[in-house]
């Protein structure tokens, strides 16, 4: 039978990076569940915590997911009173999003335990290694954007 694609799996880039993007997130969401958070609301509110006020659609760009998955995490978070959402000042139909205390207490806790995850992460490579593999990740995300039908 011949061979379906001439690409070979082993020389795809994307399916190492989904591999350590998939193991990055299987290390954290054990991490921050004693938290009380996933890891898509823990990144919401790490967003959130350095940037008050940001809307949802910027929130989703942020944090890597689609505007109805982002929708679907505030919810959960306003729902445990985690986050406040409020007109803007000139643009009533945007909601403006913010942290309340209890999301910033819950954030602190949470963003301790993903840490431990990153460091633990970072001691896998050198500090040359850990600025050309950020550097290279970068390059990749700006080719793969700037390639992306709008």
């Amino acid at each position: 039978m011949a061979p379906v694609t001439s690409m070979p799996a082993g020389e795809r880039l994307g399916s190492y990076i989904k591999r350590a993007e998939q193991a990055l997130q299987g290390a954290k969401n054990p991490a921050v569940k004693p938290a009380g958070v996933t890891v898509p609301q823990y990144a919401a509110l790490l967003v959130l915590n350095g940037n008050p006020g940001i809307s949802a659609a910027a929130l989703a760009r942020e944090c890597g997911v689609t505007p109805p998955t982002m929708n679907t995490v505030l919810a959960n978070l306003r729902e445990r009173g985690l986050i406040e959402r409020t007109p803007h000042a000139w643009h009533r139909n945007i909601l403006e999003t913010s942290l309340t205390a209890a999301g910033a207490a819950v954030l602190a806790d949470a963003d301790a335990r993903a840490i431990h995850v990153e460091r633990t992460l970072a001691k896998e490579f050198t500090p040359e290694e850990r600025e050309t593999l950020m550097a290279l990740l970068d390059r990749a995300s700006a080719r793969l954007d700037a390639i992306r039908p709008e």
